[in-house]
């Protein structure tokens, strides 16, 4: 006759130890000796046992072992830009040996101000808020959920952010702490671009950036005064960067196109409205990769050389750019994702272990970015 079906009480009671030590050969197995460890396994094999309930583990522990990822991108681009793709790469792998499994919820860029049951219905520990606009009502919700939660990218934290090394992370985050920002410093960081056109001798560049604000009908020419108004953090404060290094150097009269969505075609659209408009320009400062890129493959249809007609930057260092020799800042996108989860999983431990209403003092990071001068920007020639 079959044997009846083990339990963790039958299964420790056979081996001899503690229903707390077959638990850690599941759980914690760092804690046991491996031949302590084969035995219960094997012993729990025989029996049919597949490990501790994990239902009746949450309801022990209060936790769900899942974290969810909000995007406001549609799903498919998630896996389709390369930013992303390295981002959540980088997220990936700082769950590697935990018991964290990563919920993906994407709300689409173009959501009206109602919140999707998605945010609110989430079996989570907490939650990663993938750069989302100012006054996201997504991003309220999950704060009203009052579990641990990393921003990453935007909307930018109201208080001044200050670069931190990815060890001091490692060392804590301090009592209380229940949100954090992970993120670059944008203005800064394409100062270096900027600088490069400068420095080549252009003055005739114009601007292409990825959306600006939530209403996807604000795209195609923005003025610098719309730029200062919008609702999507990282780009504003890219291209405001970018004015501010040429307003320095005298140059004043700088073009800016727009596209809600950042795909390859509305980047060779964005390059043919720009370029049309301004036939004079010498080079086109990108605010993302993905859209110098677009540029890159406008300019060859058109018969444009690059950099000899025009030259061209980028922004983010994907490996697509960098292998073009596209001129671009390269931002950590992968130790990004790595740190984004690796600080949600101290909130989310540091939670477990301190009282709900504890005082929240706001973890804030900054990583640093590079400058890749590369080969899209030459001094300008007349055409």
């Amino acid at each position: 006759m079959a044997r009846n079906r083990g339990t963790l009480a039958s299964i420790a009671a056979e081996v001899g130890v503690s229903r707390t030590t077959v638990s850690n050969a599941y759980n914690h197995p760092d804690q046991l000796s491996p031949e302590l460890r084969e035995r219960i396994l094997a012993a729990a094999a025989a029996r049919g046992y597949t490990g501790p309930d994990p239902t009746a583990r949450s309801l022990r522990t209060r936790q769900v072992g899942a974290i969810g990822v909000i995007l406001t991108e549609n799903l498919a681009y998630a896996f389709e830009d390369q930013a992303s793709i390295d981002f959540l790469a980088g997220l990936s792998e700082s769950s590697a040996g935990t018991r964290n499994a990563l919920t993906l919820i994407p709300l689409g860029p173009n959501q009206g101000t109602e919140v999707s049951p998605l945010v609110a219905n989430a079996l989570v520990d907490g939650f990663v808020v993938y750069s989302v606009p100012e006054a996201e009502p997504h991003l309220d919700a999950v704060r009203a959920r009052g579990v641990p939660t990393v921003v990453c990218d935007q909307p930018y934290p109201d208080a001044p952010v200050d670069p931190v090394d990815h060890a001091s992370v490692t060392r804590g985050t301090g009592a209380g702490t229940r949100t954090a920002y992970v993120g670059v410093d944008d203005a800064k960081a394409i100062t270096p671009a900027a600088r490069a056109l400068v420095a080549a001798g252009h003055i005739r560049i114009g601007i292409i950036g990825k959306r600006l604000f939530r209403d996807s009908r604000r795209e195609g020419a923005v003025t610098r005064e719309a730029v200062a108004t919008a609702e999507m953090h990282v780009q504003r404060e890219r291209i405001l960067g970018a004015l501010a290094v040429f307003d320095s150097a005298g140059i004043t009269d700088v073009p800016i196109v727009t596209r809600h969505f950042n795909d390859h075609d509305t980047a060779v659209d964005a390059a043919r409205e720009l370029l049309t408009e301004h036939s004079d320009l010498t080079a086109v400062l990108c605010t993302t990769d993905s859209m110098a890129l677009g540029v890159l493959d406008y300019c060859a249809g058109v018969g444009l050389s690059v950099p000899g007609d025009v030259s061209v930057t980028g922004f983010d260092g994907i490996e697509q750019a960098l292998s073009h020799g596209l001129t671009t800042v390269v931002q950590p996108n992968q130790r990004k994702g790595e740190t984004v989860g690796h600080v949600l999983t101290l909130l989310i431990e540091a939670a477990a272990t301190e009282p709900s209403d504890a005082e929240c003092e706001p973890l804030r990071i900054v990583l640093p970015t590079e400058f890749s001068p590369g080969q899209t920007v030459a001094p300008p020639r007349e055409r």
